[in-house]
């Protein structure tokens, strides 16, 4: 999928934005948490709003691998993670 990359050593292997260490995962734990695009744009000021619909696509087709890498995160930590912080 076009602007959505997997590097073996980068953020975990994880789906992530081209050029960037923001995986998708990242985008879906804030649109699940409320936050609408534009909210996640001003969070993350160095994508763009191509970089956000081509993580909402690859989210979209690929459910199952995204919910996978939420509870790798989730369970590697003992106190809940905040992607999304509202500022």
């Amino acid at each position: 999928m076009s602007g959505i990359v997997k590097t073996p050593g980068v953020v975990g292997g994880c789906a992530r934005i081209d050029n960037t260490r923001i995986a998708v995962w990242v985008l879906v734990a804030c649109w699940r948490e409320g936050l609408n695009d534009a909210e996640v744009l001003r969070l993350y000021p160095t994508l763009s709003p191509e970089d956000v619909a081509a993580a909402r696509s690859y989210a979209e087709a690929h459910p199952g691998e995204i919910d996978r890498d939420l509870q790798d995160i989730a369970g590697e930590y003992e106190e809940p993670i905040e992607p999304c912080p509202r500022s």
